[in-house]
């Protein structure tokens, strides 16, 4: 095992630029313990690409998106499961993982978008829409997820859609994604709350999305205008847009794609800088890991349920195994379907 002074070497190698030295020294400590105590209660930590990245480089076994840690959650073999993401993920870990204990180091970890809709919500869809699959994005809660037919992430959902081979899809619930996914596949948006239905609901469009109005509140926040406003300065950079995005924001930028595909394209695509339009802890988790890429960043955009999680509450979820997660039985059973079907369509 590395020592406090190796593990702060390390970092000040990767985020001398991002981190005053004070502060790298301090979480040197912490992320030496934390390393420690990981060994000592047989736990993996499983890191999201939006926390900072003193944690997500530190302490973080795995590092991805979400269908990146459902990957890494369903292979875990160690006893605890420490998962560093909001608590809709850490649910998913669970379904997953039904005999490990799972642990978040925050209980106040949420999600604006994962809360816009609820499991009675569903069902009234279904219930309007008889017959229509459901496609639920993984940034959902569990009751939810039990209610669909398939899940999916950002950066499969149009597989999924096309898996399904219906002409209409009950997509729920990021308005933004489904509207981008929509134009992808081929069909028209709709919404129960201002469309004119039928008596059945089955509208007479033939190819249509039903969709719901949730949102994330970070993805939310870029315009058009952001984009603009950066290539007037810089008119070079190549500009990366989440899907959660407004659709407007996704069609301005050069690339549009899931957290991990945007890292991808960033080490993979040379450019003279690049522009992430999302959570900006991940262009900071980019640049501590390739020095030799000029990313720009849109800074006051900080997810404040991410971050939630912190390298002390990691130390005492690991030292006092708090904050477990639990899904109940009947919950997880109907749960772990829809999340299954979209790793095997994946």
């Amino acid at each position: 095992m590395t020592t406090v002074e190796e593990t702060y070497q390390r970092l000040k190698s990767k985020m001398a630029d991002l981190i005053p030295d004070f502060e790298l020294q301090e979480k040197a400590k912490l992320i030496h313990e934390i390393n420690r105590l990981k060994v000592e209660k047989n736990a993996v930590i499983l890191g999201h690409n939006y926390m900072e990245p003193a944690l997500y480089h530190g302490v973080a076994d795995y590092t991805g998106d979400s269908l990146e840690l459902c990957h890494r959650a369903k292979e875990a073999d160690k006893d605890v499961i420490v998962f560093c993401g909001v608590e809709f993920m850490a649910e998913t870990a669970k379904i997953l993982n039904p005999d490990r204990k799972v642990l978040i180091p925050s209980k106040k970890a949420g999600c604006s978008l994962a809360s816009s809709i609820t499991a009675a919500d569903v069902r009234q869809l279904k219930e309007k829409y008889p017959g229509v699959p459901v496609v639920t994005y993984i940034n959902t809660y569990a009751d939810v997820k039990a209610e669909t037919d398939v899940c999916c992430t950002s950066g499969n959902a149009a597989k999924v859609v096309a898996s399904l081979d219906s002409d209409k899809v009950i997509f729920i619930p990021d308005e933004y994604l489904a509207r981008n996914v929509a134009r992808e596949t081929g069909k028209t948006i709709i919404f129960p709350d201002t469309h004119m239905a039928s008596a059945t609901g089955q509208e007479s469009i033939e190819k249509v999305f039903i969709g719901w109005h949730g949102k994330c509140e970070v993805h939310d926040l870029f315009t058009v205008q952001d984009i603009e406003s950066v290539r007037s300065q810089y008119p070079d950079v190549v500009v990366l847009a989440h899907p959660e995005c407004p659709p407007e924001v996704a069609q301005a930028a050069d690339f549009s794609g899931s957290t991990s595909a945007m890292i991808k394209y960033v080490k993979e695509v040379n450019a003279p800088r690049y522009l992430l339009l999302t959570e900006c802890s991940m262009a900071d988790n980019i640049i501590a890991e390739t020095n030799d890429k000029d990313i720009l960043r849109l800074c006051s955009h900080r997810c404040p349920h991410m971050a939630q999680i912190t390298l002390e509450d990691t130390k005492l979820a690991l030292e006092e195994l708090h904050y477990e997660v639990t899904v109940p039985e009947d919950v997880a059973a109907k749960a772990k379907l829809s999340i299954d079907r979209m790793m095997e369509i994946n």
